[in-house]
Formats: structure tokens, C-alpha cells, sequence
């Protein structure tokens, strides 16, 4: 099941902060989004994540916690491979020879590619 963009929203908050009320997504949506987002409709969108099997709902206390069902690496994984097919023909090499072209790369995060290129051909894993 592949979530949609609001659902990875919610999905990202709960990654980062752990279980949580919807109360506290909802402020947490709020605190990073230029326009407010009703209380009611997080309630409405996570019922409908917990329906799908995106999140899980913890009911034994009055106020409900929900929790990702689906692991962010698992996620990212699925979006990235339908981004890479939709947007670059299938090719990783052209999606990252185009995101390192744009000349916005840190140091620092040069150094962690080569790092993982070395690991990747050390290993003879290209996955």
C-alpha cells in the first residue's frame, strides 16, 4: 500500500515523534505548514490510514495513539523506485547524476556518496 502525499505527512511525524495522539500531529502539521489544518481533518485522514493499514491505533486509553505500521525505510524505498521509473525511465544513474548537477551538494554529502559507492562495490551490491 503506498501512501498518499498527505498520508506521508503523517506518516513523517510519527517516524520522527514516536506513537502520538492525533491532537499531536495535528499541532505538529500545524507548526510546519503555512496554512492550518483542522483537528478533524488528521482525526479523518488517520482513521482512513488505520482502515488501510498504513498506522495502528492503540484504543486502551481514552485518548487513542497511533503508531506507523509501515517502516520509513520501506516507504522511501517504494516512492524512490516509483519516482525513478515515472521521472527518470527506470534509470538511477540519471536521477543522481541530475541531482548532484544542480550544484547544491555539500561537502559533506559528497563524502557520504563516495563513502557508500566504496561500501557498494566493495560488497558487489548495486541494490
Amino acid at each position: 500500500m503506498q501512501p498518499t502525499e498527505g498520508e506521508l505527512v503523517i506518516l513523517q511525524v510519527l517516524w520522527s515523534a514516536g506513537p502520538s495522539t492525533v491532537r499531536d500531529v495535528n499541532e505538529r502539521l500545524n507548526e510546519s505548514s503555512s496554512k492550518e489544518i483542522g483537528y478533524t481533518t488528521t482525526l479523518k485522514l488517520m482513521q482512513l490510514m488505520s482502515g488501510k493499514g498504513l498506522v495502528s491505533r492503540d484504543t486502551s486509553s481514552r485518548t487513542h495513539v497511533y503508531s506507523a505500521v509501515l517502516p520509513e525505510e520501506k516507504a522511501q524505498k517504494t516512492l524512490l523506485r516509483r519516482f525513478v521509473d515515472t521521472t527518470f525511465g527506470g534509470s538511477a544513474s540519471r536521477m543522481v547524476l541530475r541531482a548532484l548537477g544542480d550544484g547544491k551538494t555539500s561537502p559533506e554529502e559528497l563524502a557520504e556518496i563516495k563513502k557508500l559507492i566504496t561500501q557498494l562495490e566493495k560488497d558487489g551490491n548495486n541494490d
